[in-house]
This record gives structure tokens, C-alpha cells and sequence, in this order.
């Protein structure tokens, strides 16, 4: 990568062009060179190794407020760590080298490499726990759902604005056991339901095109890294989301206190965890709804990932040949 070096002035606008790009796509690489091996902290590890070093080499002065690998014990590109050649802006970083690492593992669709950057103390910085979270797409009025209503009022609150009946609505939600009374009270209300077993952030992003995607709201709990990359996503783009962290004892509120978080009840929208200028990046691993995952050819590397800036609205597909085969392998 030719060296750029980036004025503090300037912000994030250098670094919307490929920078941010190159370091989901080789994570993605390096994760997807392991899809249905069967081994997800393999496939993980790849991903925060080759996310790191691309990390390192962007002119940025970086730190990771939103890491992962805490809960699972998985590797970690961890919270507090300092990334970038610090010949640049002060940014926040959230990341998620693989999302869906059980998806990757199985070779299954939908697993992404992605990442969020942010002007320095705009990105919520929180730890690695689980997050109730609730998110609908663009174009509603405010407060059309809220994370504390019943399941079934927020079902029917959404069918109003929408001007439709409850039965037109799908909720996409993780198909995990404690959301089975979740479950239950969705379809009660008349709605349509679609499990996924892993993938939140892409989850929470399909709300924004539902004419596309089928999916008018996200429900459910999920971590909580995916939930502040999900938000980051929103504000680009457009939607409505509510979070709140899950510290539901003693050792997890201890941890959320040092990082500043003192109302273990705070319900958070999407301007308090992502507060200024944000770029988003994503690539796919494996194939899924929303990217392509990496194609190996021959003599070419193909790859498809979505990077988003929520100052000026803009997205960008970005379909890339990787010739150089051999950086790939090495970097």
C-alpha cells in the first residue's frame, strides 16, 4: 500500500476512497481460505490477523473501542488496542474480522468480514456482552417501535406506519432458545417470521431495503459488538435502532464502569452509539443475501463488499480482481 498521510483536519475523507475496503477484503480472504474446514477459531484467527496488519498500515491514530472475542474466549483485535501508523486522525474503531464464524466454518451463506471507523470518541465503547436490540429501515415517523413495548405492539405499531395489516410484516430474528417467547409473541400478533442462525449486523441492515430483503424489523438479542457495527451501518443509510447492553451481573457492570457506562438500563439509539462522521465496510466471505463471498480463480481473486459514509449518504458495491496473488498469501 503507497504511503497517504491524512491531516487531522481532513477528518475521515481520505479514507472513504479503498483504504477502509482493503482491510475487510483481506480479512475475507484470509477467513474464507478456511470456510468448511469445520475449525471457527481457525477461520476467526485469519480473519483478525490479516485485519490487523491492514489495520497497521492505514494513516490513521486508531483505537479499538468495540472488539470481540471476549465472551467466546475467540481471537481478538481487543478493546483498547491502538492500530493505525498514528500519522493521521484520531478514530474509533469497532470491528468484527468474522462475523458469522459458524457460517464460515460450515461454508453456510451470509458470513462477512467488517469493520466501522469513526471520529475519536464518537463510537459508543463498551464491552463484549449481549445486546437487546430492535431496528426498523428508513421513512417512519420516530418512536414507531421501542425496545421496551411488547413484541406484539411493536408488530402492530410498524403495520400501521406501513399502512398494511400485521400478517404483511417479517421479523427476522436469531434462532436462538431465549428468544423462543419472542418467537411466539411475534406470530401471535399475525407476522411472518425468518430465523437466522448467525449474522445480526447483515440482519439489522436488510431492515433499510425491506422492498428487497422481505425484512421490515430486527428483534432479538445479539452481541453487542454487532450491534454498535450495525448502527454505524444505519447512520449511513438510513433506519431506526434501539440497544440496550445486557449486564446482568456484577462482574459485567464492573466491566461497563470502567468504560464509563454507569446506567446498566440505558437504552441506546443509534446517534448515542455512533455520535459523528462514520464509514462502514463489509465483505463477503461466503455467499449470502446481501454480498458474494470470495471467488477463487486461477489466477484471480474475486471480491464484493459494501463501504458506506454517513456524512454525505453514500454506497458503494465494490466488485474487485485481486491479481497479486502472492500479497494474499504473505501480507
Amino acid at each position: 500500500m503507497a504511503l497517504i498521510t491524512i491531516q487531522p483536519g481532513q477528518a475521515l475523507e481520505r479514507i472513504l476512497s479503498l483504504e477502509i475496503v482493503r482491510v475487510t477484503e483481506r480479512a475475507a480472504v484470509s477467513a474464507a481460505r478456511l470456510r468448511g474446514r469445520g475449525n471457527e477459531k481457525a477461520a476467526d484467527q485469519a480473519a483478525v490477523d490479516a485485519m490487523r496488519r491492514e489495520l497497521n498500515k492505514l494513516p490513521i491514530d486508531g483505537t479499538v473501542v468495540i472488539g470481540e472475542g471476549e465472551r467466546d474466549e475467540a481471537p481478538m483485535l481487543f478493546i483498547g488496542e491502538t492500530v493505525g501508523n498514528k500519522k493521521g486522525p484520531k478514530v474509533d474503531i469497532a470491528v468484527d474480522p468474522l462475523e458469522g464464524t459458524t457460517l464460515c466454518a460450515k461454508n453456510m451463506p451470509g458470513a462477512i468480514a467488517t469493520m466501522a471507523m469513526a471520529e475519536g470518541g464518537t463510537l459508543l465503547n463498551a464491552p463484549d456482552v449481549y445486546m437487546e436490540k430492535i431496528a426498523i429501515g428508513p421513512g417512519y415517523p420516530k418512536a414507531v417501535v421501542d425496545l421496551d413495548a411488547p413484541a406484539e405492539e411493536n408488530i402492530r405499531s410498524l403495520a400501521k406506519a406501513k399502512d398494511v395489516t400485521p400478517g404483511a410484516i417479517t421479523a427476522l430474528i436469531l434462532d436462538r432458545p431465549r428468544h423462543a417467547d419472542l418467537i411466539a409473541a411475534v406470530r401471535k400478533a399475525g407476522a411472518s417470521v425468518r430465523l437466522i442462525t448467525d449474522g445480526d449486523v447483515a440482519g439489522v441492515i436488510h431492515t433499510a431495503t425491506p422492498d428487497q430483503t422481505g425484512i421490515d424489523i430486527y428483534i432479538g438479542i445479539g452481541g453487542a459488538p454487532e450491534g454498535v457495527l450495525a448502527a454505524a451501518a444505519l447512520r449511513c443509510i438510513g433506519g431506526q435502532m434501539q440497544c440496550r447492553l445486557v449486564l446482568d451481573t456484577e462482574e459485567r457492570r464492573v466491566r461497563a464502569g470502567k468504560m464509563g457506562i454507569h446506567d446498566p438500563r440505558k437504552k441506546y439509539a443509534i446517534e448515542d452509539m455512533v455520535k459523528g462522521d462514520c464509514l462502514f465496510s463489509a465483505t463477503g466471505v461466503t455467499n449470502g443475501d446481501m454480498l458474494r463471498g470470495v471467488k477463487f480463480g486461477k489466477e484471480i481473486i474475486e471480491t464484493e463488499t459494501v463501504v458506506m459514509r454517513s456524512v454525505t449518504g453514500t454506497v458503494r458495491w465494490i466488485r474487485a480482481e485481486h491479481r497479486q496473488l502472492d500479497k494474499f498469501h504473505l501480507d
